[in-house]
């Protein structure tokens, strides 16, 4: 099969879906899913981080459209999918991890995928090693850039230890919270997550505009065009986002303690790449190095010059693990 050609900056070029829908997932949710490239072509599966950020049209580029079946997909309450986070009306008891790793198995069966590659990194890197040490089965390869697993060392890291880089905008941080002051990581962030559900709109605005203040510091070092990349979404977006990401932090992802870690032998036989910066603030390499110990088919590249968001020579590792596959 012919691959297709590659634009300058070393991705495929944009592509629109051939097919899209909402898949009934229960509870009253509804989850947008959208297929590009070729119906006929290997399939793969776009998970977003956040958790609630939703699915980016960029993400497509990264597969090559001759060779690919790419599906994409908004978790439960962001993006597209509905009931929407952002209208404080919508009933997030039924987002959990283990929700969302049905709802993967759901689509998968909608759309009579056997097998499909895994692609997602940050938050979509932990749903995908949870969906993968799950049903392994049904998993080809996996490719992560910005590798986390969400341990609650890793959350206490990312809203509390990073503060060592930035105490100002740690305090900050912790003072939009003054109900919680003193108290630990998780304690924080559970009193941001009862202030996003709040029925005064402007208690909702202010925890959400103060916790992406903090976010957008983490990632303050990092090389990054265009607004900033979280107090910069649209408004909706930026609320479901943060309602959704305190909601899963603040119950350590619903996750046992170093589980994803611990259980990556089940990964034996899957093939996975692992793309990490150095320099990312947000999540530090050490995990990645540690899942990477802990799965024997994976490989561990580290980008010198990268973080979080990464950059040219993180996603040119990401095109060539894309395309190397796509031969399989």
């Amino acid at each position: 099969m012919t691959s297709a050609p590659r634009l300058p900056d070393d991705r495929y070029p944009p592509i629109e879906p051939y097919d899209h829908g909402m898949l009934d997932a229960g509870d009253g949710n509804l989850v947008y899913w959208e297929a590009c490239g070729n119906p006929a072509g290997k399939p793969a599966l776009v998970v977003h981080g956040g958790p609630g950020s939703g699915c980016t049209p960029g993400a497509r580029r990264f597969f090559d459209p001759a060779r690919y079946r790419v599906i994409l997909f908004d978790q439960r309450n962001c993006g597209r999918s509905t009931p929407h986070a952002s209208d404080p009306a919508a009933d997030l008891r039924f987002n959990t991890t283990d929700r969302l790793i049905a709802d993967m198995e759901r689509l998968r069966t909608h759309l009579g995928v056997d097998r499909w590659l895994l692609y997602g990194g940050s938050w979509g890197s932990t749903l995908i090693l949870a969906y993968a040490e799950r049903h392994p089965e049904r998993v080809s390869e996996i490719v992560i850039p910005a590798v986390t697993t969400s341990r609650r060392s890793e959350i206490d890291w990312l809203y509390r230890g990073a503060g060592r880089f930035f105490p100002e905008a740690l305090d900050r941080f912790r003072a939009g919270v003054p109900e919680a002051a003193g108290e630990t990581t998780p304690e924080v962030l559970a009193a941001y997550a009862a202030r996003t559900e709040s029925p005064d709109p402007e208690v909702r605005a202010r925890a959400t505009a103060d916790w992406c203040a903090w976010e957008d510091t983490v990632l303050s070092m990092e090389a990054h065009s265009g607004p900033p990349p979280y107090s910069g979404r649209p408004g909706p977006a930026r609320q479901a986002l943060v309602r959704i990401c305190a909601r899963y932090f603040s119950h350590g992802a619903w996750l046992e303690e170093g589980q994803l870690i611990r259980d990556a032998g089940r990964l034996a036989g899957i093939p996975g790449v692992l793309i990490h910066g150095r320099l990312d603030m947000g999540g530090p390499l050490s995990t990645a190095w540690e899942l990477a110990k802990a799965w024997p088919d994976a490989e561990l590249t580290v980008i010198e010059d990268a973080g979080h968001l990464g950059g040219a020579a993180t996603s040119r590792a990401i095109l060539a693990a894309l395309d190397r596959f796509a031969e399989d």
